[in-house]
């Protein structure tokens, strides 16, 4: 019986153990996309406790604790923090199978040194060992981030935003960690939202322009897009239900516009029309000033309407949806292309049955420009579990060049979840071992040495070309 957790974790054979200790561990990270907030970032932030840091806006964990039964006080709720923390324990210690239990395991670890196994009987030792951490020197927000090797970060930022906070640490010589932002203008597309009007409200003071037309608001989102290209940003995120091919006139456009500023809701055709004119005319902007287009789909989201309406968005009441049609995002693709207008471009479905489809796509459009110039993004939020990394990794493998891929990437709101970057590099080096090991790829270390690096870390950096911080 192997030992939970030992530092050859997931590296069943020789090969996996050269490769993860040699090549893959003492990488940096690119964090090119995430939710942490530039704000906390800047003020250096110090949490009280472990709570705080750990369960505190994290849906995933919220989830989990639902599901085991979990009363919402002791999730969301008015409970103690010492209290949600002990249910989280109890919960945890139960979570066979769920990654949850690796990567909270994992962070313990990393940050807190802590050996042991968190569950209802030993709550209290890692509250007292991790709260004891969270107070000594190099326990705040850029300390964090520094202990975890992370050298350029990507926030999800709106139109809207003022970017003061990236400002700041951009000119902050103390913090050596670049970070960016990206460009999120889902609420500038999202027209059959009842909040749209309100929305552009915010947009025409931001841009200074009036925007009383479709024409208009592509003008003032491109003025946006320059005040963003100024702090460093290259490149985008849209959150879809799916990728959108339904051609229209610029008329017929302008009239879905006007109908929506008259108070009228869209028809789901004129939804259609209305996106995939707006997703065209964002494509030709990232194409013209070399930004990276992230498309993120497959997911239905807010399926609780009275916990949505109690909570919000983004609090763990979404699922994976099983319509996402291939046809639509490869015609989506095509019209860019044939118009000149494709951006690097990296698709992400939540919806695993979609990893053949996307990695056979992808082979349409690829060329010298860049390697892997479109991606098929690292397995996303549900899916960032063991068989979802190897899935991704096998499919892309098997359809498409892995060599090229330009690997993990958080989605968290935590400081924390770094060790999920540790999680992905360990199964793709098992994976390599597995096919070295049974004969299916030579023994060629230097090789694969290098094609681990590369997807830890050096593909991204030439992908994205980011300008690195200066100190």
């Amino acid at each position: 019986m192997k030992e939970f957790l030992t530092k050859d974790f997931l590296l069943n054979t020789k090969t996996a153990r050269v490769l993860y200790h040699e090549a893959a561990e003492k990488c940096p990270i690119i964090d090119y996309h995430c939710h942490l907030s530039p704000r906390e970032i800047y003020e250096d932030i110090r949490y009280d406790n472990i709570t705080q840091v750990w369960l505190g806006g994290d849906h995933y964990k919220w989830r989990l604790m639902r599901s085991a039964g979990v009363p919402e006080k002791y999730i969301t709720g008015d409970a103690t923090d010492r209290e949600k923390f002990q249910k989280y324990a109890e919960v945890l210690g139960k979570a066979i199978g769920n990654p949850l239990h690796h990567w909270s395991h994992l962070e313990l670890r990393r940050f807190f040194g802590y050996e042991g196994i968190l569950n209802k009987d030993t709550a209290e030792e890692v509250w007292q060992c991790a709260n004891a951490k969270l107070q000594s020197e190099g326990y705040t927000s850029r300390g964090l981030i520094r202990m975890s090797n992370v050298d350029t970060i990507c926030t999800t930022d709106d139109p809207v935003d003022s970017l003061e906070w990236h400002e700041k640490l951009a000119a902050d010589k103390t913090f050596p960690v670049t970070v960016l932002p990206a460009w999120r203008p889902d609420k500038a597309m999202n027209l059959e939202k009842e909040t749209y009007p309100d929305y552009l409200a915010q947009l025409r003071k931001a841009a200074g322009m009036k925007i009383d037309s479709f024409a208009a608001l592509i003008r003032a989102l491109k003025n946006r897009l320059d005040f963003f290209a100024s702090h460093g940003c290259k490149l985008s995120d849209h959150a879809l239900n799916y990728v959108m091919y339904a051609p229209a006139t610029e008329a017929e456009v302008e009239t879905i516009f006007a109908k929506r500023m008259d108070g009228m809701m869209p028809t789901a055709a004129e939804e259609a029309a209305f996106k995939y004119a707006f997703m065209t005319a964002m494509a030709a902007e990232y194409a013209r000033r070399g930004w990276v287009m992230q498309l993120h789909y497959g997911c239905r989201r807010d399926n609780n309407p009275n916990m949505f309406r109690a909570m919000g968005p983004d609090t763990g009441f979404d699922c994976v949806d099983n319509f996402a049609p291939s046809a639509q995002t490869a015609a989506f693709l095509g019209a860019l292309e044939e118009s000149g207008k494709l951006p690097k471009t990296i698709l992400y479905s939540l919806n695993t049955n979609d990893n053949a489809a996307i990695d056979t796509i992808l082979g349409c459009f690829q060329n010298d420009t860049a390697v892997g110039r479109i991606q098929h993004g690292s397995a996303w939020w549900f899916n960032d579990h063991f068989d979802g990394m190897s899935d991704q990794l096998k499919s892309l493998a098997s359809l498409g060049y892995l060599a090229g891929f330009v690997g993990m990437l958080t989605d968290s709101r935590s400081f924390l979840s770094y060790p999920r970057h540790e999680y992905f590099r360990r199964i793709l080096c098992r994976i390599f071992g597995e096919w070295v090991e049974e004969g299916f790829y030579p023994e060629d270390l230097d090789t694969l040495k290098e094609i681990v690096a590369d997807i830890s870390y050096y593909n991204a950096e030439r992908y994205f070309g980011f300008d690195k911080k200066k100190i």
